[in-house]
């Protein structure tokens, strides 16, 4: 996770936000009954939350902030587990095992979502639903590998080449 972490850096530029006390994960973690993986962890922890490309947004669990991770969160699940929205996902949106946690979203109309795993053993991955067409894309990536991805301006469903032709940004979420 380092190296994926000091290349989202240099591609990105250097995080701000430095976050370190572990609470918000643990009390939002404990709420959901989930364990977020490190490398969503570590991403949010240095950069907190922002708005990247002015395309993708991110949000960090952190009390004092505007836009926070667990209001997100519950509010995209309560989206996304509507009778009418159902059909729009290969899995059900939640927190058990092989469900899909919403956990970021773009202005382009994209949610992001992280898939529980089914077990200790399995990886988390990534799923991106494009709102304006019934599609999703399964990404067998992890977390930092979809964002790295994103950010060297590769299809991962969200993609941001028009967006950030010189090279990707980021800025704190007001």
């Amino acid at each position: 996770m380092a190296a994926v972490l000091a290349e989202i850096r240099s591609l990105l530029g250097e995080p701000r936000f430095a976050w370190s006390d572990p609470a918000p994960w643990a009390g939002l973690e404990r709420e959901l009954g989930v364990v977020f993986p490190a490398d969503f962890r570590e991403i949010l922890d240095a950069y907190g939350s922002i708005m990247v490309n002015g395309q993708l947004h991110l949000a960090h669990p952190a009390g004092h902030l505007l836009h926070r991770l667990g209001e997100k969160i519950r509010e995209d699940l309560e989206f996304w587990q509507d009778e009418d929205m159902v059909e729009f996902l290969p899995a059900p949106a939640g927190t058990a095992p092989g469900e899909l946690l919403p956990v970021a979203s773009a202005v382009t109309g994209e949610t992001v979502f992280l898939r529980v795993p089914d077990g200790p053993a399995s990886p988390w991955r990534v799923l991106v639903q494009e709102f304006d067409s019934p599609a999703w894309t399964l990404h067998e990536l992890a977390f930092g590998d979809w964002l790295l991805a994103y950010l060297r301006g590769e299809d991962v469903t969200v993609c941001s080449r028009n967006l950030a032709p010189d090279r990707p940004f980021h800025e704190p979420l007001s």
